[in-house]
């Protein structure tokens, strides 16, 4: 019988994982032991490391911690004021949409066609607007510069396509050669992983996902992983799995 992977967990019951652990086997030894956070906790921002956690279905996520934060993990002492800790999230209920069980509402039909979708051609672009739109609360800017050193690691995509080693990519929609909607995330083999995204009118966001499930379908990708269940998402059809089920089929998909 095999030992279980031994994980170190912070004084607030976080799981800790460094460049040294296989981020694969940290997975199965989460799921081994049932546990109930969804985060986990990182430090060391080498892109060589993000990637791996990626690889590993891991959500790739950050977090600011001050120095006179209560109730936080402790800062270290070579820090002035504040650090940027990676956390690398595993939904203990993952939203997924298989391309079969899409949901076009018929209100949002006629606006498909008044719309063009453009494949990584503005992701500084969609990152600063999703910045201005939500905030820094997890995407930091050591995040920031973590997927800019990501996208670095790797020949650009020029349409969309499954890969070998994470990409982070974005998804932008034009209406008469001006921006109104658009998301960034990941592509893991034939995963596409969602981030976050942002929109300028009304419909054009469902309208920006559409477009990109479709074209997502067309490249042959498995199925688009959305993260944090929503509503908006399973009113898409998207469909809530456990962290089981998710990671099993994340596997199968990687090239």
């Amino acid at each position: 019988m095999n030992e279980a992977y031994p994980l170190r967990y912070t004084q607030s019951g976080m799981i800790f994982i460094d460049p040294g652990d296989d981020c694969d086997k940290v997975v199965d030894a989460m799921l081994a032991s049932h546990y109930d956070e969804e985060f986990c906790i990182a430090s060391d921002w080498d892109p060589l490391f993000i990637v791996r956690l990626m690889k590993s279905g891991f959500l790739v996520m950050s977090v600011t911690l001050y120095n006179n934060e209560e109730d936080s993990e402790p800062v270290p002492d070579d820090v002035s004021n504040s650090v940027d800790l990676i956390l690398p999230k595993l939904h203990l209920v993952r939203s997924v949409l298989f391309f079969q069980d899409m949901h076009i509402k018929h209100s949002i039909r006629p606006y498909l066609s008044r719309y063009e979708l453009r494949f990584d051609t503005d992701f500084e672009t969609v990152v600063n607007k999703c910045l201005q739109t939500h905030g820094e609360d997890w995407l930091t800017p050591s995040l920031v510069e973590s997927l800019y050193s990501v996208r670095n690691q790797s020949a650009r995509l020029s349409v969309v396509s499954p890969v070998v080693f994470p990409q982070p990519v974005s998804f932008s929609l034009y209406r008469n050669g001006q921006l109104k909607a658009g998301e960034f995330g990941v592509i893991c083999g034939r995963i596409y992983t969602s981030y976050s995204g942002f929109k300028e009118e009304n419909n054009a966001g469902t309208v920006q996902m559409i477009l990109m499930i479709k074209a997502l379908e067309e490249a042959g990708f498995d199925f688009l992983d959305f993260g944090m269940p929503l509503n908006y998402k399973t009113d898409l059809g998207a469909r809530d799995i456990s962290p089981e089920h998710f990671v099993r089929i994340f596997r199968s998909a990687q090239i």
